[in-house]
């Protein structure tokens, strides 16, 4: 698990959305997709479904917790290169730029740049879940009344429609922290860069990688000792029951968590502890003792690696930072303008 992946709705401001839809109906969207995107993943062999629905406001709530473990080092980590490098990467970004937040979460790394940002001209966070994502934006606004706040609630693995830019406003620059990129696979991770690198354009991206190291770091940081992750993984099914209808028992599910080293990722799954059946709209889902859902995969790379899928979708890589123990990195990769 890592930074909040992916979104899913579009909203242009703080108080309504971007295409005129109520909040009511973008939850009856999601719910909609929830249920198409929950059975066409209990179909299929092997079972799996998007780590995008862990955020909702339980799941993003119990991700700010699992920030704060100890043993989940990737936040703090990340959090350090940023602020001991924060002039260096303000140098690279420049001024008067509109910075643009994929997967923004609870906004918390975004006050370390634009503490070090010579004037940002607008902020746009993005995240999948609309009502953290909007009092996240509200604290953010009262700390910085300066700059204009625009929450976007979008899936950003799509083309975006963004708000119209103002006349003087600068390059824009993508903000990609928590090695979310690493959720997708690597053809999803080269299609997202693509994507960004078009939307970027005479811009560039700051994003956040985790790297290879040692499998006992990593086993620890996915299954800490006090269950926070696994709440969050078997929060998926509580949110199934709660909007779907669904019947799953939790406690005849648990989180497991491991790494598999020639893929180089974390994979986190949903295990049946037992034989039984899950119904949902009335469709009958029968699953064997210790059958698996597959609900994250957590990519780890290199630095040259990451800095190959750069050049390969369109970015110029230039300066990375990395801690002294070498856990994490974060790259500025520039996006050249459109020739």
């Amino acid at each position: 698990m890592n930074q909040p992946a992916f979104a899913n709705n579009n909203k242009s401001n703080g108080n309504g959305n971007g295409n005129g839809r109520k909040a009511g109906r973008e939850t009856v969207a999601e719910r909609t997709e929830f249920a198409r995107d929950l059975h066409a993943g209990l179909a299929r062999r092997p079972r799996s479904l998007s780590p995008k629905f862990f955020y909702d406001a339980a799941g993003s709530a119990l991700f700010d917790r699992i920030c704060d473990l100890p043993e989940y080092y990737p936040t703090r980590t990340e959090l350090g290169i940023l602020q001991d490098r924060a002039p260096e990467i303000a140098a690279q970004i420049g001024p008067d730029t509109e910075i643009i937040e994929f997967g923004a979460g609870s906004l918390t790394k975004i006050r370390l740049l634009l503490a070090a940002l010579d004037r940002p001209s607008r902020y746009l966070p993005i995240d999948i879940s609309g009502e953290h994502l909007e009092a996240a934006a509200k604290r953010l606004r009262a700390d910085h009344p300066e700059l204009e706040v625009q929450p976007v609630v979008a899936d950003y693995t799509m083309p975006l429609v963004l708000p119209s830019r103002g006349e003087h406003a600068g390059r824009r620059v993508g903000f990609f922290p928590g090695s979310t990129l690493g959720n997708f696979s690597p053809d999803e991770a080269l299609s997202f860069l693509q994507l960004a690198q078009r939307l970027l354009r005479g811009g560039g991206l700051l994003l956040g990688v985790d790297l290879v190291k040692d499998p006992a770091l990593l086993h620890a940081a996915y299954n800490d000792s006090q269950g926070v992750t696994a709440a969050f993984n078997l929060n998926l099914l509580t949110r199934a029951n709660g909007e779907l209808g669904a019947d799953f028992d939790i406690d005849g599910f648990s989180h497991a968590a491991f790494y598999n080293a020639p893929l180089q990722r974390i994979e986190m799954h949903l295990v049946s502890r037992r034989a039984q059946v899950v119904t949902i709209d009335g469709e009958r889902y029968e699953f064997a003792e210790g059958e698996t859902i597959h609900t994250e995969n957590s990519h780890k790379f290199t630095v040259d690696g990451l800095r190959a899928l750069a050049v390969k979708a369109g970015f110029k890589p230039t300066a990375v930072w990395t801690d002294p123990k070498r856990l994490f990195s974060v790259h500025w990769l520039s996006s050249p303008a459109a020739q």
